[in-house]
Parts: structure tokens; C-alpha cells; sequence
């Protein structure tokens, strides 16, 4: 199923048919392309270049190491989560490297690596799913995560599957129209909540 965003103004391809579903095949992600999205959010920009980023992954094809993770997902995630092949936790580094001080920047990186795993997974023709819906405390005791970084978001991959996978309220989800706020209501100039002059009213 494709979902394409009806934008108002040009956006990549890439973009434009990126979106988050809930239905997976059961099909497995090739570790060829899972190394390509890694080198993606390798590749991401970070403050000083510290790259705060670090990824948990589990799939399928490890039935051990995939129910440990799936488990770290809130019940609400789990019901749809379970179809995907490839499950992730994303943790950030809150300590910079360089001087031990906080880096309130790492969540913000971490997010960048993540969106260039989003658009290198949409080139592989695979689709992502984040979630807020994580267990943090209990990521960090099944992974004995230290205290100087926390776990971010859980990131469900696959290729897509079928909507009778779904329970009716999830199709429902599934088939729900896409909508975004209009530029000028968050794309300001000379001061806040003054839209920039170049922004078309949507």
C-alpha cells in the first residue's frame, strides 16, 4: 500500500512516499541492508561530531534476541510490532566525550541518524515505524545500558504486509488519511508566530 504525502510544495520522492505502517511482511531484512542504514545514520551530523548515537538491534531470523526486544515494548507496540522482521532501540550518549559535560544536544543527534536510517531504508524499499511506547527502565537492566546514556525510541523495519493482519482498530490506523500542520504555523520571521513572508498561506 502507498501513502503519499499530498505536499504544497516539492519534496523528494523519498519523502514523499515515507511513511509509518503497521502491517509487516514476516519477509526477513537482508543484513546487507541493515548494514546500508547503519552506515546512513553513520554518516549523520552531530555536535562535534560526537556522534551520541547507538542502535540495538534484534531481528526475526534470531527468535531469542528478537522476543528480548519485543518485550521491551509497551503492550499498545507490541500488538503490531511482532509482525515486523527487524526491531531496534535507538540510545543516546547524554555525557560529551570530549569534557565529560552534558550534551543536551544528544537526543537531537540521535534524531538525525535516525532520519537518515528512515530515507535509507525508503531507497531499500523498506518502511520504518518509531516509537515513543518503549520500557527504558527495563531496556536498561536487559541490556545493562550504563547510566550515561538512555534509551530514545523503539524502530520497527520491514517490508510491507497486509491489512487483514491488522485488528479492526489498526486497519482503521493504517487507512487513516495523512495530515501536517501548514508552514506557517511553525515557520516564522521577526518574531514568534509571525509567519516568514515567503510562505504561501496553505
Amino acid at each position: 500500500m502507498k501513502k503519499p504525502a499530498q505536499t504544497n510544495h516539492q519534496i523528494h520522492d523519498l519523502l514523499t512516499h515515507r511513511w509509518s505502517p503497521r502491517a509487516f511482511s514476516d519477509r526477513i531484512v537482508e543484513k546487507e541492508k541493515i548494514a546500508s542504514m547503519m552506515e546512513a545514520a553513520r554518516w549523520a551530523p552531530s555536535s562535534f561530531n560526537e556522534q551520541p548515537w547507538s542502535f540495538i538491534i534484534a531481528s526475526k531470523d534470531n527468535p531469542k534476541e528478537y522476543e528480548r526486544l519485543l518485550n521491551c515494548l509497551t503492550e499498545g507496540n507490541i500488538r503490531w510490532a511482532r509482525f515486523a522482521p527487524l526491531l531496534i532501540i535507538s540510545v543516546a550518549k547524554l555525557i560529551f566525550e570530549r569534557d565529560g559535560k552534558t550534551n543536551r544536544h544528544a537526543f537531537h543527534d540521535v534524531g538525525l541518524a535516525v532520519g537518515n536510517l528512515i530515507i535509507q531504508a525508503r531507497h531499500l524499499e523498506l518502511h520504518v515505524h518509531q516509537m515513543a511506547g518503549i520500557l527504558p527502565d527495563k531496556i536498561r537492566e536487559t541490556y545493562k545500558i550504563p547510566d550515561s546514556h538512555e534509551p530514545v525510541t523503539g524502530i520497527a523495519i520491514g517490508y510491507y504486509g497486509e491489512l487483514d493482519q491488522l485488528t479492526d482498530d489498526l486497519r482503521k490506523r493504517e487507512l487513516a488519511e495523512r495530515t501536517r500542520k501548514p508552514l506557517e504555523k511553525f515557520v516564522f520571521s521577526g518574531y514568534w508566530g509571525k509567519p516568514l513572508d515567503l510562505v504561501k498561506k496553505q
